[in-house]
Parts: structure tokens; sequence; C-alpha cells
């Protein structure tokens, strides 16, 4: 059929994509497009539809990005007056898409706009376990315990009210990550990254944030003020 469009004529040819991924998948099809199919004067070509949507998402993506991570760094700052502990708690945050990554390689699903944005509700997660991590060991610490002694009992102490955050994400989005059904395209890649890097981030809060903070921690550490009423058996 010719439509017209903007006092145009055109003609629209569809195409679905299928084990691959969107974006590769047309870009090569406009490189063989381009050195095959030689157009008449007059005529262009126009890539639309689900392409140009994710390049448009691809382009806020790389904005919102860094301005998270930024305003993430500024709130950490605030809460512990300290560059050190907020960038160790980054460092955490850019580990943790490494179970995200992980999950879409082993279950085959490519990247997507979908994947990106359950990368970012991710990295709030990371952000979570590691300041209840650090603020504990540093409490530990202000009580007089020795630094590689708050940082274990800091892990062990911390491990069930961590786990049970990671265990109630994990089971509510372990349906949608399991979908097959009718629409389940566009909230899978979510689910599966979630499910995927919140694994990760419990081994990451659990054994390497702690041993981060014994090497990085020293004794002009900025501390929380004593609290005798501080419970160390608080969750």
């Amino acid at each position: 059929m010719i439509y017209r469009e903007n006092s145009s004529r055109y003609i629209a040819i569809k195409y679905s994509v299928r084990g691959r991924d969107l974006g590769s998948t047309v870009e090569q099809a406009m490189r063989e497009v381009k050195h095959k199919v030689k157009l008449p004067m007059g005529y262009r070509l126009d890539w639309a539809g689900e392409y140009e949507s994710q390049k448009r998402a691809n382009a806020r993506l790389a904005v919102i990005v860094p301005v998270t991570v930024l305003l993430i760094f500024l709130i950490l700052y605030s809460e512990f007056k300290s560059f050190k502990w907020s960038a160790l708690i980054l460092v955490t945050v850019a580990l943790a898409p490494i179970g995200g990554l992980f999950a879409l390689w082993v279950t085959g699903t490519h990247f997507s706009v979908s994947s990106g944005v359950g990368f970012l509700a991710l990295f709030g997660v990371a952000v979570e376990t590691g300041v209840i991590m650090i603020e504990y060991i540093n409490q530990l610490r202000a009580r007089g315990h020795p630094i590689a002694d708050a940082a274990v009992e800091g892990a062990v102490l911390r491990l069930r009210p961590i786990m049970m955050t990671m265990l109630v994400a994990t089971l509510g989005l372990l349906p949608a990550a399991m979908s097959h059904g009718i629409g389940s395209d566009s909230q899978r890649p979510f689910a599966i990254v979630i499910v995927g890097g919140l694994s990760a981030t419990l081994l990451l809060s659990i054994f390497v944030l702690p041993m981060l903070y014994a090497w990085m921690a020293g004794n002009r550490d900025h501390l929380p003020a004593r609290e005798e009423e501080f419970d160390e058996r608080e969750e």
C-alpha cells in the first residue's frame, strides 16, 4: 500500500527480528541495503519503528545514568560526610550489574531499554545495601571495635536484613523473569536483570564490601557519635 504523510507518498516495509538483538540487526540491514540497493532520484529510506524508539531511549539513558550516579554520590556524601565511604559504595554499585549481565547472557536475552531500566533499579538496591553495611560497621567502630573485627561482625549481623531485602524483590519478580507469554518481551528483561543482579549484590555486600572496607579504613575516618543505647542485635 502507498501511504501519504506531509504531502509525500511512502511505502512501509515491515519485518520482525528473532534470535538477535534489534539494534545490530537493523544496523546490518542498513549496511546491506546501502551497499546493494541503488535508489532512483527523489527516493530515500527512513529506518523507523522500534529501532528509532530504541535509539531515542538509548540517548536518554546516556544522559540519565551519569546524572543518576552523580545524584547518588551527592546523597551518600551528605549522609556519611566522607568521600571515602561514598566512593566505596559507588564501587559496589559499579560491580552490581555483573549479575544482571550474567543473567542476560545465560537466558540468551539481548540488552534493551527495559533491561537498562532494570540496571537503574539495581543501582538503587545496591546503594541501599551498601549504606546499611557501612553505617553498621561504622557504628561498631565508634563503640571501640577494631577495623577487621567490625567488618567481619558487620557482615555477619547484617546478613539477615540484606538477605530479606533481596528475597522480597527476587521472589516478587521471578514470575516475570520466567514468563514467555504475550507482552513478556517488555517486562522479562527488566525482571531478569533484577533477579540476577540481586544475587550478585548479596555476595558483594557480604564478602566484597567488608573486605574493601577493611582495606580502605584508617584511624582518621569520620565515624558517627557513640550511642550508649546502640544494640548490636538490631536488624
